[in-house]
């Protein structure tokens, strides 16, 4: 199946969709990145707090002819921000996905109170320069904390990784990266235990268009030009979630199912300016 690709100002080509792989770990997570890889999945997203790096490693590597399409990405925990224990993080990554480099490194959250997150940065710089990962970016910063890496380092990043659905559309967000051509990425873009799915704006619109719930959720996502990564173990939802790149939602669609956003949108109240996570 093709997907689709977004560009970041810098000429960087993510795919529109990826694969969220938290929790798919051990031999059952190698088998179900493996079935996402083989279903077109090309965009697959882990971390090192994931406890996972070593299963989709594996799998990216058990799938070889198509090595150089995927876009293997991690992330550097917060208890690792500091400078020389962020390169060691960095290349412990590599070694346990086992491949030659991983095409995308992100820090996971900024942890501003603990104020690190500019020498993380300079970490991913340098980490970037020796090879070790082809592309960095972020996950969990806001506007503010992208500004200041921009202007201490001159290095913007290529992606943001952020709480992206309906309940928390973050149409603000999106505005600023668009402009700085930063791409977006949108974690628990089908909500997590929720019941947006239920809802029934979200019914109305899947209706109308002979797809399921989450179809439609994932092409509202498509049409703001936001990188959803829906988990998914099972084969069948894997394909189904992939299978949105020809449901063209009205304005008017997406309008409405960007109005259930809320106050207290977000899943579990991570705010970055405040939270942490280490």
């Amino acid at each position: 199946m093709a997907i689709p690709s977004l560009t970041a100002a810098d000429g960087t080509v993510l795919p529109a969709i990826g694969l969220g792989t938290y929790r798919l770990k051990g031999s059952d997570g190698v088998d179900a990145v493996t079935h996402a890889i083989r279903a077109g999945y090309r965009l697959l997203d882990s971390a090192v707090n994931y406890e996972n790096e070593g299963a989709v490693g594996r799998a990216a590597r058990a799938e070889g002819g198509v090595r150089d399409e995927l876009v293997v990405t991690s992330k550097l925990p917060g208890r690792h921000h500091r400078y020389a224990e962020a390169l060691t993080t960095i290349e412990e990554s590599v070694y346990r996905t086992g491949l030659e480099r991983i095409d995308l490194y992100l820090i996971h959250w900024p942890n501003p109170r603990v104020d690190l997150y500019v020498e993380a940065w300079k970490a991913l710089i340098e980490a970037r320069e020796r090879g070790l990962v082809r592309h960095i970016g972020l996950s969990n910063f806001l506007p503010e904390h992208v500004d200041r890496l921009v202007s201490e380092t001159g290095v913007a990043p290529v992606v943001n990784q952020i709480e992206v659905h309906p309940y928390f559309p973050q149409q603000e967000a999106i505005d600023y990266h668009r402009e700085h051509g930063i791409l977006v990425q949108g974690w628990s873009p089908l909500g997590r235990g929720n019941d947006l799915q239920e809802n029934p704006v979200v019914a109305e619109v899947a209706a109308a268009h002979g797809v399921t719930p989450a179809q439609a959720i994932l092409a509202w996502h498509v049409a703001r030009q936001v990188i959803p990564l829906p988990k998914a173990a099972s084969p069948q939802r894997q394909r189904e979630n992939l299978d949105v790149f020809d449901i063209t939602l009205t304005d008017a669609e997406v309008d409405a199912i960007t109005a259930l956003g809320r106050p207290d949108g977000r899943l579990a109240d991570q705010d970055p300016a405040v939270y942490e996570e280490f």
